[in-house]
Parts: structure tokens; sequence; C-alpha cells
């Protein structure tokens, strides 16, 4: 067990970078030329019993208020998406509102002195493309070109940093194996376009999730993390490396235009996932001895586990890296709190090991649409969707904001806004 109160003061080195993170599709509302909002109409109509995104957090209607709130909050850096759907809605056709709209977005942040994330795709794309296939297919690549050669030059004076897909590492299934071999093939591309437009750090996030055997000395069970690892992560850190695309289930390629097409470790990092060799899909639940169950829903964080924050980054000391999210999904924010202490504390210890950590974006700004629910809440701030879209910063915001002044922490900051553990509460099961 871990006592919050109990974690020393720790610091970050001179210029790192304090931010937050979002996804287009999660926050701006209304993207109905996407296969995103697609799918959510089908699957309703199936009887469904998630949620459609809908307005979402009515960002796309209020950008000027969250970058004001943004720079209230002390933000140094936000990492946001541009909505091909939204760019191209259909085959060839290009919205002038919506590109004007990103830029005027970026130059808002810009005038904030607030560095910007751009995210090229994240997880969502115009139907069209998705109909043709979207990244399963090579054939494809000229669509993806496209769309590059369209916005880039008109979005590149406001980036500081580029994500060009974001992670599309994770999975085992043929499709997903072909999805992650293909898009190690577009990220490099998208690497080469956006090095005509741009010298800013180009990357893609990765989902660095730390893949546990259940049973640390089984044979077994430590074979298929290794492979859990080889076929989530290894891949894509060695094609960076050395150019070669080895991907078990594929056959492997080598190709110079993929090597360094990194500039920086993009990574999204929040927990572990249990592997059990004894499972036909791998897959194990937490030990119930270390469960913490923040919401009332059966979720996928249900973990405190700042240790693979350690663990994962002490891989990547050969460039520069960025937490591009991490974060904490509870009703009760006082979880958020102890998160934020525990998982930053685990970040300093990383730096101070070797790892070139350079900054850290929270995910994420806002109580967002986590693709089919919005009961998972993340945000710093929450928002009140039945009442004008309120925006209410949590006492998280402002402990974060300390934290971000004081590039570090002490205790003494934990005693203005937490007076004990924060405790589970018995919640029902909505979803």
């Amino acid at each position: 067990m871990t006592d919050v109160f109990s974690i020393k003061a720790f610091d970050f080195p001179k210029d790192f970078l304090w931010g937050s993170a979002t996804a287009a599709h999660q926050i701006e509302g209304n993207n109905i030329y996407s296969n995103n909002w697609y799918n959510e109409q089908k699957n309703l109509k199936n009887g469904w019993n998630g949620e459609a995104s809908g307005t979402a957090c009515n960002h796309y209607n209020m950008v000027e208020e969250d970058v004001e709130l943004l720079g209230k909050l002390g933000h140094q850096a936000f990492r946001m998406g541009v909505e091909w759907a939204r760019i191209e809605p259909h085959e060839g056709e290009f919205n002038k509102e919506a590109t004007d709209h990103y830029i005027r977005e970026l130059a808002l942040l810009k005038e904030k002195g607030i560095k910007t994330f751009v995210t090229l795709v994240h997880f969502s794309v115009p139907k069209w493309f998705a109909d043709k296939g979207d990244f399963q297919s090579l054939e494809n690549l000229k669509y993806f070109e496209r769309y590059l050669n369209y916005i880039l030059p008109k979005i590149s004076p406001y980036v500081d940093f580029w994500n060009v897909i974001n992670e599309f590492n994770l999975g085992r299934s043929e499709e997903r194996l072909t999805h992650k071999f293909n898009s190690v093939i577009y990220h490099a591309r998208g690497y080469h376009l956006i090095k005509q437009f741009s010298n800013k750090p180009v990357s893609s996030a990765h989902a660095l999730v730390q893949f546990c055997g259940k049973r640390q000395n089984d044979a077994f069970d430590l074979a298929m993390q290794h492979y859990m690892d080889v076929i989530n992560h290894e891949f894509f850190f060695h094609a960076m490396r050395t150019g070669e695309l080895v991907l078990p289930g594929k056959d492997g390629i080598f190709d110079k235009e993929i090597k360094d097409t990194v500039d920086y470790w993009s990574i999204n990092l929040y927990t572990r996932e249990m592997v059990d060799a004894r499972k036909a899909d791998l897959s194990s639940k937490r030990y119930p001895f270390t469960e913490t169950r923040m919401l009332p829903m059966n979720f996928y964080l249900d973990e405190f586990y700042p240790e693979c924050m350690y663990h994962n980054l002490s891989r990547l000391k050969d460039k520069p890296v960025y937490i591009t999210e991490n974060g904490c999904s509870c009703d009760d924010d006082d979880f958020r709190i102890v998160y934020l202490v525990e998982y930053l504390c685990a970040l300093s210890e990383a730096i101070k090991d070797g790892v070139d950590v350079r900054g850290y974006l929270y995910w994420s700004f806002l109580d967002n649409y986590e693709w089919w629910t919005y009961i998972p809440r993340f945000g710093l701030v929450d928002v009140d969707r039945e009442h004008g879209f309120k925006r209410t910063p949590k006492p998280s915001a402002y402990f974060y904001k300390e934290i971000i002044e004081n590039n570090g922490y002490n205790p003494e900051m934990l005693k203005k806004y937490l007076t004990e553990m924060p405790r589970i509460k018995d919640l029902p099961i909505l979803l």
C-alpha cells in the first residue's frame, strides 16, 4: 500500500513542458462525416448499450473559451487533433471552413504562448476512406498523401510538435497485424511529407502498455509476455531505429525510408495488462488485491500502477521523450490528485535514471467522450453537458497548476487539496 502523503518532494529539468491532451472526435462534437459517427449511429439502431458522441464537449464551438481556460490553468502545451473527416468530408473535396477553423484554433493557442502538439489522425477517419479499407490497404496511401499535402502547408506555421497517427500499435488479430504493419509505412510517409513543410519534431503517439505475465515465475506466461511486447511495442521501436519492419505473422521488410522517422518518442502511458498463457486470447483480469474501481462501470484503468511509468520508459534512452497522454478516470477527483503525485514521482525517477523526458501532457483537459460512453471522466475540467457545456475546473486542475508553476512537487502542495487518502465507494455498475 502507498500512502501519498509519504512521497517526498521531487522536481523536473529546466524548461520541462507541461500541458494536457485531447482528441478531436472526443471533444468537438458533430463529426458527422467520420467513420466513428457512422458506426455510432449504426450501433444505436442495432440496440447498442453505448452512447453516441453527439455534440461531445462542444469544443468546436467553444474554442475561444477553452483556449482562455488553458491559459488560466497555466498549461504550456496542448495536444489537439485536426479531423480529416471535417477537412475532406467527401473524397477529393476540401472544406475551407473547417480548415480555417483549425488555423484559427492553432493561432489562438500560439497567441497565448501555448505550444501545440498536432495529431493528424486520431483513430477517426472520413467514412469514404474507411469504406476503401483505410490503413488496411497500402493502395490507399495516395489518399493519405493528398490529405497531408493539402493541410500541412496551411497549419505548419502554428505547429510545434507533430503526431502523424495515434496509437496504431496495439492488437494481435490478423486484421490488427496488417493495420499496424501498414501504419508504420503510412507514418514514415507522413514524416517525410511533414519535413517538406516544417522543421518541427515529428512522431506518432505510441500506446506503451506494460504487458505483465500473470505468474512471474511461469515460463509460459513469461514467453507470452515477451511475445505481446514484441508485436505491440518492439516492432515499432525496432523499425524506427533500423528501418527493418518485423512483425510475427507478416513477411518482414527493410526500407531505409522508415528508419529514423521519429524525432522523439511520443508516449501514451497508463497501466499494465495481464497476460495469461492459459487463456486462448492471452488476457487475464488484474489481481483482485490491486483493483481500484473508481467508476460505476467495469473499465480497463482500475489499477494504480505507477511502476509502469518507470519500467516502460527505461527502454527509450536514445531519443527525447514526451508523455503525450497519461491520466486517471474517476468520479472522485481526489483519486486524480493521488494519481498525479504517484505517476509524476515515477516519471521523475525515470529522468534520474537517464531517460530524456522533456514534457508531460495530462489526459485529458476536459471530461470527454470515451469512444462509446461518457461515463469515464478523465478531465481536469468538468463539462456540464446538460447546462450549456459549462466548464468547471476541478481541484486537480488547480493542483496541477501548482505543479506546473513549481516545475515539481512538494508535500505542502498536497495538503491544500487532500486531507486523507480517498476511499472507494460502493458504485453501481451502469455499463
